[in-house]
């Protein structure tokens, strides 16, 4: 069963689900509805609750926008393509889904052992015990999304978002732009806590789970700098400082 926490309102017009350690965005727009990411299987009655609430239904939701195919983020794309929403990844990670939630460690080698840093932080287990429970190691191979490649405006989704390459946690790792409301949604390639390690502020993620690190540092550069920006990550609460702050911190950190 999921620890699923309240939704939260964190933008206008942007809803923020999962739980403590996953999350997930319902984007509202009037021309329909997008996910950014899909969470673990185990959200999916916490998604169908919120939609019921809102008077809406999972038809409603247009795309699935995946900033990365590992199976935190991806839990819920099965049922809601069947529901009609599209799915997009960039194609560097569309082999992840394709191949199923455990094709990802093979897939998207990380550089360090989780191993290490459990001896460190033995609480770090938390982590990965949390997307078990939750269903992270259960989804079914998907081979349905619609691939993009680099840089990509989405002209005909609700509210126009652009996705900007951001590889380095992984290969397909990507943020998507809303300029008009001043939202970057960052998925792994910037959050605000690790779960493994237990920091917490702007950073990038643990080698651990980063296949390429010294890359993932550097598309910290190709976050735009817009003013005033809501920075929306995979894991951690919102940050409000701008993108520039956030990822001058995340450099200074370095990579874990």
């Amino acid at each position: 069963m999921s620890s699923t926490v309240p939704v939260q309102t964190v933008a206008d017009g942007v809803d923020r689900l999962g739980d403590r350690a996953v999350n997930f965005y319902l984007v509202h727009h009037p021309d329909g509805l997008l996910l950014i990411d899909a969470g673990l299987p185990g959200h999916l009655a916490q998604l169908q609750r919120h939609l019921a609430a809102l008077g809406r239904e999972p038809a409603d939701i247009k795309a699935v926008l995946l900033t990365h195919a590992h199976p935190d983020h991806t839990g819920l794309v099965a049922p809601l393509h069947r529901a009609g929403a599209e799915v997009w990844v960039q194609r560097q990670d569309a082999a992840i889904l394709s191949g199923g939630p455990r094709s990802a460690m093979r897939l998207a080698k990380p550089e360090g052992s989780m191993l290490r840093y459990l001896l460190r932080r033995p609480s770090g287990i938390g982590a990965p015990l949390h997307m078990a429970r939750n269903g992270g190691f259960t989804a079914p191979p998907f081979a349905d999304a619609r691939e993009f490649e680099g840089d990509t405006a989405f002209e005909t989704l609700p509210g126009r978002p652009r996705a900007v390459a951001v590889p380095g946690h992984t290969s397909g790792s990507t943020a998507y732009v809303f300029e008009d409301r001043g939202l970057v949604f960052t998925g792994d390639a910037l959050v605000t806590h690790d779960g493994l390690t237990g920091r917490r502020g702007p950073g990038t993620v643990s080698r651990a789970f980063t296949h390429d690190s010294a890359a993932a540092l550097a598309s910290l550069d190709r976050l735009p700098e817009l003013p005033d920006a809501v920075l929306l990550p995979g894991h951690g609460d919102p940050f409000t400082g701008g993108i520039a702050a956030a990822t001058a911190e995340a450099r200074r950190r370095g990579v874990a």
